[in-house]
């Protein structure tokens, strides 16, 4: 199933992070585990914020995606079902 995993990070943590210099490191690694079709990085409610889109095969995926996130940057984390064009066009033809 293909998902939304936004990942707000907590701002002490992230300056921790980023002031240490591992922040390329962790986010290579966590990027290289959970290989997302689309990565975006932007600010949330003025929070640093990951939106990134992968397909999640099993649940039980849910502690290694997540666990670097809340380790590392102490986010709060989302995850979201979503659905391309191909898709939606799928889900609607089966509405006949």
């Amino acid at each position: 199933m293909r998902v939304l995993l936004k990942a707000s990070m907590n701002t002490e943590k992230a300056n921790e992070v980023i002031r240490s210099g591992k922040m390329p490191q962790l986010m290579e690694e966590a990027l290289g585990h959970i290989k997302p079709e689309a990565a975006y990085f932007t600010l949330d409610h003025g929070v640093r914020t990951a939106y990134l889109f992968f397909d999640m095969k099993d649940s039980s995926q849910m502690p290694s995606v997540g666990e670097p996130f809340f380790t590392d940057l102490g986010a709060e984390l989302e995850l979201t079902p979503v659905m391309n064009s191909d898709d939606l066009q799928k889900g609607l033809s089966e509405l006949r």
